[in-house]
């Protein structure tokens, strides 16, 4: 058969007329999980997956995706989004073109961007978009305002390009930061993280009340409603999941409605992947109405359905929290100091879910809501591991932070931008 080619493996074809969807065809070998990595890659560009299709026989796939950018989203580099999902991919060819073996048995490296700024609204989520822009990705933030009305932001990324260690690549992050910046920029400065980076892996230190807040699974189902989504939709919110095994001999069929949100797939996909689940078809149907409907054929690792009547239930329990609660968002008092805190629970391969910083900064500059400081923790819960994102707020005359109403419209104005409502 030989080597197949390139564009065997990804193939993105553009729609023919304007707002057209870009139809992504994978056609690799198959791996655990490998649905949920390239959902992960989509997601971390700004795309959205309108309809979708899975299939594999264990060793082989083939997956269809359908994808528009989210309004606003950054502008696509299509050919660099092809290289990611092919990096992605467990293929001969890809080890031709990707030097695949280093980067399995050890992390990528992670470099220190020190900026040092003038502080002006909306700062930080200037120099995370330009990020977002470059490919860079956040893995840890220490962002600290002087009393002078300076700002020093410590950002500890890695590179999705996998060029940073060139010095082309690390001036030409520099000089786009102090484009964007302008006058406000004093310095800039990038290099390879030593040991300051490890002192930055420590798990935050959370109050009983404010863990509580976040990881609190004790939650009714109304309860996770209200919570999940803005009160103008919350009639209409649902998270249904039924299991059938008479339709297929060998799988046991999932069958999933909900209302659509922002990274939807990749959640779902996740969390099949966290719990050892093997898709082997899949079917996501377009939105009709706010809702999205999706049939998953299913095996345990083992080859086997899912018969025992307790694992179905946690099973379904557990894609019902992640559809209808991904995201944990708080507002709780940090002594005189307000802190919004954002939390979403880490995939056992040890990543976070893409752009939640991006997120949450664009929504509280849309607010006008300046960031005094800011912080990226680990935390761990009986279940499983979360990304923390810490923000303490500046008071402001528009939101008085002291004030309930105030807090909430925060609430909703950050959730509203993660969930892409």
């Amino acid at each position: 058969m030989g080597i197949p080619s390139w564009d065997d493996i990804v193939l993105i074809e553009h729609g023919k007329n304007p707002g057209d969807p870009t139809v992504i065809t994978v056609n690799c070998t198959d791996k655990a999980g490998l649905g949920c990595d390239l959902c992960r890659i989509i997601l971390e560009f700004g795309l959205y997956v309108s309809r979708g299709d899975f299939s594999t026989d264990g060793k082989w796939c083939y997956i269809v995706l359908w994808v528009v950018p989210r309004p606003s989203s950054l502008k696509i580099d299509w050919e660099s989004l092809k290289k990611r999902l092919l990096s992605s991919c467990p293929s001969c060819l890809i080890s031709f073109y990707f030097d695949q073996q280093s980067s399995c048995s050890h992390p990528p490296p992670v470099y220190l961007l020190k900026v040092f700024c003038l502080d002006k609204k909306g700062l930080l989520h200037d120099v995370t978009k330009l990020l977002c822009e470059l490919e860079l990705t956040i893995q840890k933030v220490k962002v600290m305002t002087t009393p002078d009305g300076k700002v020093l932001d410590l950002f500890f990324i890695t590179d999705g390009m996998n060029l940073l260690h060139t010095q082309e690549r690390q001036n030409e992050t520099c000089e786009h930061l102090g484009l964007v910046l302008g006058e406000y920029c004093i310095s800039c400065e990038l290099e390879l993280a030593g040991p300051e980076y490890i002192g930055q892996q420590d798990f935050s230190s959370l109050s009983p009340k404010v863990a509580e807040d976040l990881f609190s699974c004790k939650l009714s189902h109304k309860e996770v409603c209200s919570k999940a989504i803005p009160s103008n939709l919350s009639k209409v919110r649902q998270a249904n999941v039924t299991v059938d095994n008479v339709l297929s001999p060998a799988h046991t069929l999932l069958q999933i409605q909900c209302n659509d949100q922002k990274g939807l797939i990749y959640d779902i996909l996740r969390t099949s992947k966290d719990l050892d689940i093997q898709i082997a078809f899949g079917r996501i149907s377009p939105t009709a109405k706010g809702l999205r409907n999706m049939d998953l054929f299913i095996q345990k690792r083992d080859g086997k359905k899912i018969i025992d009547h307790e694992n179905q239930v946690a099973l379904c329990s557990r894609l019902e929290e992640e559809m209808l609660h991904p995201l944990r968002v708080t507002i709780s008092s940090r002594g005189p100091d307000t802190e919004l805190l954002v939390a979403n629970p880490v995939e056992l391969s040890g990543k976070g879910r893409p752009r939640v910083f991006y997120d949450v900064t664009l929504a509280l500059k849309t607010l006008g809501i300046c960031i005094f400081s800011a912080e990226i923790d680990r935390h761990s819960t009986s279940d499983r591991q979360w990304e923390v994102y810490r923000f303490l707020l500046e008071e402001s005359r528009e939101f008085p932070l002291a004030s309930k109403q105030a807090r909430s419209a925060i609430v909703e104005k950050v959730k509203g931008t993660l969930m892409g409502w």
